[in-house]
């Protein structure tokens, strides 16, 4: 199933859970930024929309919901991603605006989410660097937050996993060997180990035997280590 079939699906089944100012909002506030960040970031990283939710309520401490263009929730994992364009969130704001939206984020902060700001410029001209960014930056935060990924890499393969991630999938057993100051044989030994569990798959030297460097098999939809 491609993107657009999959995209309708979601959306509808968001809409009919909903009611009232929860539907109101996902209709009104949806729009061409929050679709473009979903088609040109969300699916080429995940290849679906599981556990992500458009136009998501928050009710602050006196009960006055908060609206986020998507919260993600796998598991204990909380992801506040917002879309931002320069007109509605900086030219065309004043300082009441402003400062609401710094204590709406701040908020969102306190009850346990972490808070991403997608620029809707990038989404347009340079997708693949928020690409970049969003995937180095949620690969430690779910590490860090799921229990089954403990138990299945031990602390050397998790480190060696988030250094690949900044690395943009690509690594070279001498990165390794300077990052975490462990000698070559050992980093050969977890790489290997890493191989077998279908994190990593090894590259030759071209015409020849030697491994070269390690490419980062994607993992993102495998909530048992993401």
């Amino acid at each position: 199933m491609g993107f657009a079939e999959e995209y309708h699906q979601w959306l509808e089944y968001h809409k009919k859970r909903r009611t009232g100012e929860r539907l109101d909002r996902l209709e009104r506030g949806h729009r061409h930024g929050e679709q473009m960040f979903v088609e040109r970031v969300w699916w080429p990283i995940f290849g679906n929309m599981d556990d992500l939710h458009p136009e998501y309520e928050v009710a602050d401490w006196r009960g006055r919901p908060y609206f986020v263009d998507y919260v993600w929730k796998p598991g204990q994992v909380k992801v506040a991603i917002e879309v931002k364009g320069y007109g509605p969130h900086v030219q065309n704001t004043d300082r009441t605006r402003y400062r609401q939206e710094l204590n709406r984020e701040t908020y969102l902060q306190i009850a346990g989410y972490r808070v991403v700001a997608i620029p809707y410029d990038d989404l347009e001209s340079s997708p693949e660097l928020t690409i970049s960014l969003l995937k180095s930056l949620l690969t430690p935060c779910l590490l860090k937050n799921t229990d089954e990924g403990s138990r299945q890499f031990t602390r050397i393969e998790l480190d060696i996993l988030r250094i690949a991630s900044r690395k943009n999938g690509f690594l070279r057993p001498v990165e390794v060997v300077n990052e975490l100051a462990i000698d070559q044989r050992t980093v050969k030994k977890y790489m290997n180990s890493l191989c077998g569990k279908g994190k990593f798959k090894p590259v030759l030297v071209q015409g020849g035997n030697r491994v070269c460097r390690y490419e980062l098999i994607p993992s993102f939809m495998d909530l048992e280590l993401w």
